[in-house]
């Protein structure tokens, strides 16, 4: 792309660099993340200052992120933050990138809890995005975000900075015995690893090839492990009446609800999201 090019002139280019690639409301997308991440340009001023022309190390920024995007690299790692409930996050490889269903658990969270503070422990916290959601809106509340790994939990840490709020960020492992952990709270919290070997093939290039497969996949014949021990973990860490809110695959929202009452947790309600699909679950310690 040549230096003198304006907003106008580098859109149409994005749209014909990446036509083929990417459907034509994803390209939208990227135009508007990548004008808002380099320039701080707002969709408003795509409109109204189309003339502008650009400066050459954002023209060379461009062209370096046009290149990751013909690869299938995700755009959230090529700018390396991301949007979640209306916070930002720094994002990069080797930690899973936020997703739009898991906003919808942590509303379920705050819709639930809109008075008082509690004692939260995220599980298999990630970038932080649900314990620093939960954090930002339940003022008072102690929040846990717990990881299996270093980086996730260096991230997580990051990100609390960077959202001014306060965590205990922790190393757990959930499959290992815990028995020395003494905490107590009146929410569990996780988005575990979920999507079984056998769905590989339905997944976009995009994820198989750059995001870690070991917060994404289970092991066919065991897709509720990360559930089954969480709800173990829970029996004696969580507070009388404690709650569990978790994020599931559509395909076994019957078998983790039948899971939860065997280890005789109560009130166990299945939610659609917003597609209809049976995303969401929670439950309440006898």
């Amino acid at each position: 792309m040549s230096p003198d090019f304006s907003i106008k002139k580098t859109i149409l280019y994005l749209k014909s660099e990446l036509n083929g690639f990417y459907p034509l409301s994803e390209i939208n997308s990227f135009i508007y993340l990548i004008f808002n991440h380099l320039f701080n340009y707002s969709k408003t001023d795509l409109f109204l200052k189309q003339d502008t022309i650009l400066p050459t190390n954002g023209i060379n920024e461009i062209n370096h992120i046009v290149s990751e995007l013909k690869k299938f690299k995700p755009i959230q790692y090529i700018l390396g933050v991301t949007e979640f409930y209306n916070l930002n996050f720094k994002i990069h490889p080797g930690v899973l990138i936020p997703r739009p269903e898991t906003e919808e658990l942590v509303q379920w969270v705050l819709s639930d809890h809109k008075d008082g503070s509690y004692r939260i422990l995220d599980i298999g916290s990630g970038s932080g995005c649900i314990s620093i959601s939960l954090a930002k809106n339940l003022i008072g509340s102690k929040v846990f975000a717990a990881d299996i790994s270093e980086d996730a939990l260096s991230l997580t840490r990051e990100n609390s900075k960077l959202n001014n709020v306060d965590l205990q960020v922790i190393y757990l492992d959930i499959l290992s015995n815990n028995d020395q952990f003494e905490e107590k709270f009146d929410i569990i919290i996780s988005n575990p690893p979920y999507v079984t070997e056998k769905e590989k093939e339905l997944m976009h290039k995009n994820v198989l090839d750059f995001e870690p497969h070991k917060a994404l996949f289970v092991p066919d014949n065991d897709p509720l492990l990360f559930y089954r021990n969480i709800a173990q973990f829970a029996l004696t860490h969580l507070n009388k009446n404690g709650k569990i809110y978790f994020e599931i695959n559509e395909q076994f929202g019957k078998d983790i609800a039948e899971m939860l009452e065997k280890f005789e947790f109560h009130e166990i309600q299945i939610k659609k999201d917003i597609n209809g699909k049976d995303r969401l679950i929670k439950c309440i310690m006898n």
